[in-house]
């Protein structure tokens, strides 16, 4: 009560915890989810952190063919967009479940599966590596190379697709599901192919081919897990 008898709001502080916790993770991310006990919110956070930081030192360290995008745009709005939301996080939230509350709890069962997808996030990764520290690298779709701007094409899509897939397992949805299997179809065709026609050794294709048939069995074996 004031002296006059109406009611004053408390202004937050800096002793608040969660205001505390907020000014924590926006000087060291994830620092206010620790202080709040959040620890799996804290993991995600580091993960998060390590992922932005290997694609940005990529474009930083390498000129390939998409270092500008990774310098200029991928790397500043999805890191800006997670500071933003793991500050917020840290300042409103009490639960300590996942920062993403879009995705499903491995209690759930598809724990499995959403380890696959995080596994495909990390593949999207090794795929920008090789891109850019290999500019000269040619991949081969269908038993031949493509020349220029639709070689560079050949090559983003397979960071692309590997990120959809990681993103679609993650949330276990339906449309995941589907990317899967478009790229599991044509990664059979084109493998098979350039083991056709392509000089050996085939070691790499061949090994492949193995483990995305033992993949997609096992993901054709748990497809009704995944949500429409």
């Amino acid at each position: 009560m004031t002296p006059s008898g109406g009611n004053e709001a408390t202004p937050l502080s800096a002793e608040s915890p969660h205001l505390r916790a907020a000014i924590l993770s926006a000087f060291l991310p994830g620092a206010g989810q620790l202080l709040k006990g959040h620890s799996v919110k804290a993991a995600e956070v580091l993960t998060l952190g390590i992922m932005l930081g290997a694609a940005w030192y990529f474009g930083y360290a390498f000129e390939g063919p998409f270092t500008p995008f990774l310098l200029h745009v991928f790397v500043p709005i999805v890191g800006a967009v997670c500071w933003a939301r793991q500050v917020l996080d840290a300042y409103s939230s009490n639960s300590p479940g996942s920062l993403f509350p879009i995705l499903p709890l491995p209690s759930r069962g598809s724990v499995d599966l959403q380890a696959i997808g995080f596994l495909f996030l990390l593949t999207a990764l090794t795929d920008l590596y090789i891109i850019q520290a290999r500019p000269d690298y040619g991949l081969k779709i269908l038993g031949t190379t493509l020349p220029g701007v639709w070689g560079t094409l050949a090559k983003a899509q397979s960071p692309t697709l590997h990120i959809l897939i990681g993103v679609g397992f993650l949330l276990v949805k339906r449309w995941g599901l589907f990317v899967y299997l478009l790229y599991a179809g044509f990664g059979f065709i084109n493998a098979g192919l350039n083991l056709a026609v392509l000089p050996g050794p085939h070691r790499i294709r061949i090994a492949f081919m193995v483990s995305l048939a033992v993949f997609t069995t096992y993901i054709l074996w748990r497809r009704h897990r995944f949500a429409p």
